[in-house]
């Protein structure tokens, strides 16, 4: 039985806790203000509730995790199980036809080895669903019954209510921040592991990319990872051509549609022009090759230059810089919409031109804004995967000639995770220690950017 239904029943006698609670709050009400309860009927209800669904919710978690491994510890110490091998990627197959088999999820296996464990896995659900469930109502009725027995006129269950609220809001506000130390965590320990196999200095800085994995662990030649060239492809693409192309456009579609733009063209304008930022990312990437990579190869042609292939670091960063162009949009919007009227009306009194107080008033107080949301493009777009695959290449290519193909460090970490391959070999590692240098330099521009809005926001406020 899946995590859902439990959940389920959970909420189920949750809302019978609650009515149950409620009820027995009503019965204390009084017509003498000394008798009345201290709290009103509704928190009692909650305070019930909660009790009954919390500890659902804790188990929930812990059985989903340990049931399957109890599951499978069960049918292997069936009798069918005995022929198995004792451990390895082939019993695990055998194990993962005859589990899909018996929850209903095929139609049957292709080993006679797993026929036979069908009936032992339809066997171990069944009797593992049905202690989940006891469990959970168990869990539930003494959880709820607990605090229905505490349910009293002089009982603070607000209180208690409100503070239970607050540790599950804290707790949630905590889920990004332990999300991000697990990732950074995951990413050092491994990178720790590569650098142990390849040196950093050669990573960082040698100029040679074209990790083997077909090669033994001992026979790595650490002149193969040089990642400078994904570096390098990553800032010209995703930081220089699509800067090039997203802020001029970005900037100035926001000062016409906070200056210029009649209120009617402004309604229909902004939320076209945020729709981009809806698009998927592969659609840019079926354009960008289709249709701009051509387009810059012929372009190319008709003055004299010849290219090898349609994929370029042009074509990509163009329809990148195309991509992200509402978050520079937007951001600097908003920002230049929020700068007091008094400001600008004060500039256009002393004689400032329109463009004199949008260059000298309106940008300097806005500045927080746009610095923020360049910094927010630029983080999006040195993390593109599916543009650069379609339409600059995954060869590493160290050059500075935007008609060549060019790869980043995105495109190389799909490459060398992608397939089944050893997670003890330096070019899988590898990945991990370019993720980790990706994760450091989008560290350091949301720093870069925290620190620019905190200087010029206390300047202008």
């Amino acid at each position: 039985m899946s995590p859902i239904t439990l959940i389920l029943i959970a909420i189920g006698l949750a809302l019978a806790g609650w009515l149950a609670g409620r009820a027995k709050a009503w019965s204390f009400q009084s017509s003498d203000p000394k008798l009345r309860p201290v709290s009103r009927p509704i928190y009692h209800a909650w305070y019930v509730a909660l009790w009954v669904v919390l500890p659902v919710l804790a188990f929930v978690t812990l059985w989903s995790i340990i049931s399957p491994q109890l599951v499978a510890q069960s049918v292997l110490a069936s009798p069918a199980a005995q022929q198995l091998p004792a451990f390895g990627f082939e019993r695990d197959a055998f194990l993962g036809e005859a589990r899909a088999v018996a929850q209903g999820n095929a139609l049957g296996v292709f080993n006679d080895e797993a026929e036979a464990l069908i009936e032992p896995y339809r066997e171990a659900l069944t009797r593992y669903n049905i202690i989940g469930v006891i469990v959970t109502v168990l869990i539930a009725i003494g959880g709820g019954g607990l605090a229905f027995l505490r349910v009293r006129p002089d009982f603070r269950a607000r209180t208690r209510v409100e503070r239970t609220v607050m540790v599950i809001l804290l707790l949630a506000s905590l889920v990004a921040i332990l999300t991000t130390f697990g990732i950074f965590a995951s990413l050092v320990f491994e990178t720790v592991r590569f650098f142990g196999m390849v040196s950093p200095v050669e990573f960082l800085f040698g100029t040679k990319w074209g990790p083997d994995t077909m090669v033994s662990p001992d026979a790595v030649d650490p002149s193969r990872y040089g990642a400078l060239p994904l570096f390098w492809g990553t800032i010209f693409i995703g930081a220089i051509i699509a800067m090039i192309v997203a802020i001029p456009l970005g900037l100035m579609s926001a000062v016409y549609l906070t200056q210029y733009a009649d209120p009617r063209v402004r309604r229909y304008v902004k939320p076209l022009l945020e729709i981009l930022a809806g698009v998927p990312t592969v659609v840019y990437g079926y354009f960008a090759a289709l249709t701009i990579a051509p387009a810059i190869r012929d372009a190319a042609v008709s003055i004299g230059i010849t290219t090898a292939s349609t994929e370029s670091a042009l074509a990509a960063g163009v329809v990148m810089g195309v991509m992200i162009i509402p978050f520079v949009s937007s951001m600097a919007d908003d920002s230049m919409a929020a700068v007091p009227g008094a400001m600008r009306d004060g500039s256009l009194a002393m004689g400032a031109t329109k463009s004199e107080t949008i260059r000298r008033v309106l940008f300097p107080a806005a500045l927080p804004g746009i610095v923020a949301g360049i910094m927010l493009a630029v983080s999006r777009a040195i993390g593109e995967t599916m543009i650069v695959v379609m339409a600059a290449s995954p060869a590493a290519n160290l050059t500075a000639n935007p008609l060549e193909p060019m790869s980043t460090v995105t495109v190389q970490i799909v490459k060398l995770l992608t397939g089944e391959q050893s997670t003890d070999h330096p070019a899988t590692l590898s990945a991990f220690a370019l993720g980790f240098v990706l994760f450091m330099v989008t560290l350091a521009l949301n720093f870069i950017a925290l620190r620019v809005v905190k200087r010029f926001r206390e300047a202008y406020e």
